[in-house]
């Protein structure tokens, strides 16, 4: 027997309690995020370093927990995100996000990799990012004519950025603390 999920809707899940629990809605289903591991927080933390220094002054890096609402039944809060100074309001970001990085854990792996990359494609996000911080890869996604290109980097290859702006990212490095 199949066991249906309720989905809520983006006011429903707003009026969810505040437990301390780190919650997003992807597509009206609620997903629960447990605490993550210091290889997580290692490698996210670096990458929001890194890009906060390279960003110019309309741009605003951000770090988890912070919402990006594409719209629908979704609210997301990526690991790190880049986005236009000015699309930033009450609720966080709902247009499409210059960047979206998820540093990949085994508890998130399917999501991020399968289910948000099709909701940031399908939203315009131009670059997406995950992390996988016990191989030492990121996978690379941009935006060409409405659809993600993949490049892979890892270990010690230089991934030399240029969107959301340039700069440059060493894999390896992201685990360094």
């Amino acid at each position: 027997m199949e066991t249906i999920e309720p989905r809520l809707t983006l006011a429903e899940f707003d009026a969810l309690p505040d437990d301390g629990e780190w919650r997003e809605l992807l597509d009206g289903r609620v997903l629960v995020t447990p605490a993550p591991r210091p290889i997580h927080q290692t490698a996210a933390g670096n990458l929001y370093t890194l890009l906060r220094a390279a960003r110019t002054p309309d741009l605003l890096v951000y770090f988890a927990p912070f919402d990006y609402r594409p719209g629908g039944p979704n609210s997301l809060q990526p690991d790190v995100l880049v986005c236009h100074r000015q699309d930033v309001g009450p609720q966080g970001v709902q247009r499409p996000l210059l960047l979206a990085v998820e540093v990949a854990s085994p508890s998130t792996r399917h999501q991020d990799v399968m289910r948000k990359r099709l909701l940031y494609e399908a939203h315009g996000v131009q670059s997406y990012w995950i992390f996988e911080p016990e191989d030492a890869v990121l996978v690379v996604l941009e935006l060409k004519n409405g659809q993600f290109v993949d490049r892979v980097f890892k270990d010690d290859e230089v991934f030399e950025a240029e969107l959301p702006y340039p700069v440059q990212i060493v894999p390896a490095e992201l685990l360094e603390y």
